[in-house]
């Protein structure tokens, strides 16, 4: 079983609630980012000289950030709780209803295979924010993490739902979040006994966050001589959902160039291994798993993995994703390394035509020479990887909820 521990939450108190979180930062241009850090009190603001400052002095930049959030306490602008187990619940626009617990999980069991992945990691952005994890001691996003619906888990978050919610914000886009916060001793042992026969935790979203927080404590034991794997740095802020309350959706690819081919010579290799149909000016979303969409050229295009190879996978990763990355990104794009290229953007969709459509503007706005849309990965499939270890490449799904940053956050010095 995997450890999930209460922690010391932070939170911004009743006056700020509006004021303080925000949705992560890549939602954002860099425009939208210096115009939201002006707002005073804000967690924008607090990271100001980390994500705005002109200097190039980082460690400076970062002793600010940590400087700025230990003032917020002083102002009571952000108060801490007890330690505690938070239930946390969003609900859409559209009426989809996303719940589960936040709290902590145990980088050693994501090391020793407890929290399973499905995908490779950017080795640069992984090491950028250990360093930040380092210097700033602060999770304020957390991972998302899921788990095989139990029964006895959704009867306790049923029962704490009938409470008060400490916090209630309706964000600029139309979600409603609420907290509620478990501190009871009697509550947090039923929710601690139930949550050790959940056998295994799968990462869904934040690889690269629970790879830093990972990296960070590694380095951090190397320089302790007392270490005891208690500390607060061992443990990364995680958001637990069932089964049951995840939405994937695709996560596409945009290429710079076609590796010297031109687009009929491309089309000509693609046609080894897939089975190529034009689409013309109709947009195509892949309409399941072996159908990828292809926008090349003011064209849509549906390549359809031919059996041969399907066959000749099965046994070993037969995902989109990875047949896209071996066999067109690798063998004739000439990319042997997707996780340092900078040749290749992720663009993220939504399950819809919409995604593919956002791939569309973009090749044709001339930034990029060929896009790719990925059917959703399932669910299972999701487990398949990361029960089997299979490496896949970054960024291959794009899941639902999305968190809001700074509702609540882990100070890694207080615990």
């Amino acid at each position: 079983m995997p450890i999930f521990r209460p922690f010391r939450g932070v939170r911004p108190s009743d006056d700020y609630v509006e004021i303080f979180p925000t949705h992560p930062l890549d939602n954002f241009s860099q425009e939208e980012i210096n115009r939201k850090a002006q707002v005073d009190s804000s967690y924008i603001q607090m990271i100001k000289p980390y994500v705005v400052s002109k200097s190039k002095d980082v460690d400076r930049n970062l002793r600010k950030i940590r400087t700025n959030f230990e003032e917020l306490l002083e102002e009571k602008k952000l108060v801490q709780d007890h330690s505690s187990y938070y239930l946390y619940q969003q609900f859409l626009p559209n009426k989809t209803v996303f719940r589960g617990l936040l709290g902590l999980a145990s980088v050693e069991d994501f090391r020793n295979g407890k929290i399973k992945k499905h995908e490779s990691t950017l080795t640069n952005k992984k090491e950028e924010l250990a360093y930040y994890l380092e210097k700033v001691n602060i999770q304020a996003e957390p991972v998302l993490l899921t788990y095989m619906a139990n029964p006895k888990v959704e009867l306790l978050m049923n029962h704490e739902e009938k409470n008060v919610p400490i916090l209630n914000y309706l964000d600029d886009s139309g979600i409603r979040h609420k907290i509620w916060k478990i501190d009871n001793r009697l509550k947090m042992q039923q929710f601690k006994e139930v949550l050790e026969q959940i056998d295994s935790f799968y990462i869904v979203d934040g690889h690269h966050r629970i790879g830093s927080t990972a990296l960070n404590a590694k380095n951090m034991q190397e320089r302790n001589k007392k270490h005891t794997g208690t500390e607060h740095y061992n443990f990364v802020y995680s958001f637990i959902v069932s089964n049951q309350s995840i939405k994937i959706h695709d996560y596409n690819r945009l290429l710079q160039d076609l590796n010297g081919l031109t687009e009929k010579q491309f089309l000509k290799k693609i046609e080894k291994n897939f089975l190529v149909h034009e689409k013309g000016e109709t947009p195509y979303f892949p309409s399941q798993k072996f159908h990828i969409s292809m926008y090349l050229g003011g064209k849509f295009y549906s390549l359809h993995v031919k059996h041969d190879l399907r066959k000749k996978q099965s046994e070993m990763n037969d995902l989109d994703h990875f047949l896209l990355e071996e066999f067109i990104i690798k063998d004739i794009l000439g990319i042997e390394d997707p996780k340092t290229t900078d040749k290749i953007t992720y663009i993220k969709g939504n399950s819809s035509i919409q995604g593919i459509m956002s791939i569309k503007e973009k090749v044709d706005s001339g930034e990029f020479k060929v896009g790719f849309g990925i059917y959703p990965l399932s669910f299972n499939d999701l487990l398949k990887v990361s029960d089997k270890n299979i490496k896949m490449p970054p960024k291959c799904t794009y899941i639902e909820p999305k968190l809001v940053t700074a509702l609540v956050m882990y100070d890694m010095k207080q615990g």
